[in-house]
């Protein structure tokens, strides 16, 4: 048997031991499944209690079962759930009398998702929602990956796709009726209109701002600076926890740290990077190295000094900078550290803050300023449609092929006729309903086992 006729089955709940585990099954053998273990059928989609017994007669667990005949399921195939207490041996005993059942297999990573997708119960855009939705780590990510899951995109993709159809039938008619006289520009007219309204709508969701792919990764803020300025204490205030090694000793942080943060819901990583000096240790050197790659790279770079000291101008090029010459000033706070031991003053410039790593002064003002940035920088995601780069390209596909056919409608309505095909196969590939085999897995591959 082909593995995708086999009846896949998996863990759908969270990691034993807990409280209630939830096992999943789907295909065409789950109903053999649900008989041989709880004795019979429930009623669809009604919780039933069962003493769960294996293929021997030997009970598993006192649980309860569910049973979702397709195509009426969430992967359109037959479902079977068992509800058990989330202990490691019941657990174990359930998968293998599972496993014992002829032609059934433990389901790969998102396999029961892309059955879903295979049966038509979700498009691709929703397919890959979902998978932000189950990594999604701050509330501003769940909203914008509930949307995605709920077809914000998709069911605007649809419409596209069908309105270019439409639009692709008026000019291939007129093809056809090429020796009636004024028919084929009787049927140009309306579909040049519908085009133009299609390419000026997909346009503008392209042109629109905001930073809704960034909004999955996250805002990148990098703390650098010279050794022994505080650079991990303030790390730890903004983790409100020890995260960090803080010493007294220069060069105490050899390598990169990484800590996760929701900030009023948006997601940011922070990094404390290590003292950026001259020195002859070689594992410093790469600690150096590293810290001003990623101060490079980050979205923001909070650049500590103490108290009322100044920039070192050595040190500011590879930040203030990027790579290709351009000026990177907007994305650069100067921090001064350790106001509590005096040498700085009370008012500091746009750009500037005054802090006390050790004593908290200050970084509820960091804080605020760090969201503030995070606003700006994500801008308004409520109405994003486009949360991937696969989908913004494959929507330019289709505005550029709408844009061509619009300039050759006139030359040559076959030509125009060919671009409106083009169009209406980059909104098919987005949908995934189209030669997408090779993304599947790529998508699919990334989603947790039993999901």
């Amino acid at each position: 048997m082909h593995p995708r006729d086999q009846t896949i089955f998996a863990l759908s709940s969270g990691r034993a031991p807990s409280a209630i585990a939830v096992v999943r099954v789907s295909g065409s053998q789950a109903g053999l499944v649900l008989t041989t273990l709880a004795g019979r059928l429930p009623a669809p989609r009604q919780a039933s209690r069962r003493l769960l017994r294996d293929g021997a007669g030997q009970p598993i667990d006192d649980g309860v079962v569910l049973w979702f005949p397709g195509p009426a399921s969430a992967t359109g195939e037959d479902i079977a759930e068992f509800h058990v207490h989330g202990g490691r041996a019941v657990l174990a005993a359930l998968l293998a009398a599972i496993s014992d059942i002829p032609n059934t297999r433990a389901a790969e990573p998102g396999e029961f998702t892309r059955r879903s997708f295979e049966n038509g119960k979700l498009d691709l855009t929703e397919a890959e929602g979902l998978d932000d939705l189950i990594h999604a780590d701050t509330d501003r990510q769940r909203r914008q990956a509930l949307r995605q899951l709920q077809g914000l995109l998709g069911d605007r993709a649809r419409d596209w796709r069908e309105r270019i159809i439409e639009a692709s039938a008026l000019i291939e008619a007129g093809i056809d009726f090429s020796d009636e006289g004024d028919v084929p520009a009787e049927l140009r007219a309306p579909a040049v209109k519908a085009i133009k309204a299609l390419h000026d709508e997909i346009t503008k969701v392209l042109a629109a701002q905001g930073h809704s792919e960034r909004l999955r990764d996250g805002l990148v803020v990098a703390i650098a600076g010279e050794p022994n300025v505080g650079k991990s204490t303030l790390m730890n205030q903004l983790a409100r926890r020890e995260v960090a090694i803080v010493s007294p000793h220069a060069g105490t942080t050899r390598d990169v740290i990484e800590v996760q943060l929701d900030l009023d819901g948006y997601p940011v990583t922070v990094i404390d990077t290590a003292g950026i000096r001259e020195t002859d240790d070689p594992v410093e050197q790469e600690g150096v190295r590293r810290a001003r790659a990623r101060a490079e790279d980050a979205d923001l770079v909070l650049w500590l000094v103490e108290g009322g000291g100044t920039v070192d101008p050595d040190a500011r090029p590879p930040l203030w900078t990027s790579g290709d010459g351009g000026d990177r000033s907007g994305s650069v706070w100067i921090v001064r550290n350790k106001i509590d031991l005096g040498g700085a003053g009370d008012a500091w410039p746009a750009g500037e803050f005054g802090i006390s790593a050790s004593r908290g002064d200050g970084i509820p003002e960091l804080v605020d300023a760090l969201v503030t940035f995070a606003a700006n920088f994500f801008g308004t995601t409520e109405g994003a449609l486009v949360t991937r780069a696969r989908q913004r390209d494959l929507l330019r596909q289709a505005s550029d092929s709408l844009r061509r056919s619009l300039e050759l409608v006139e030359d040559g309505e076959e030509l125009a006729a060919e671009e409106l095909r083009a169009a209406a196969y980059a909104l098919g590939r987005l949908l995934g309903r189209v030669d997408v085999e090779d993304v599947l897995g790529a998508i699919f591959q990334k989603f947790c086992i039993g999901k």
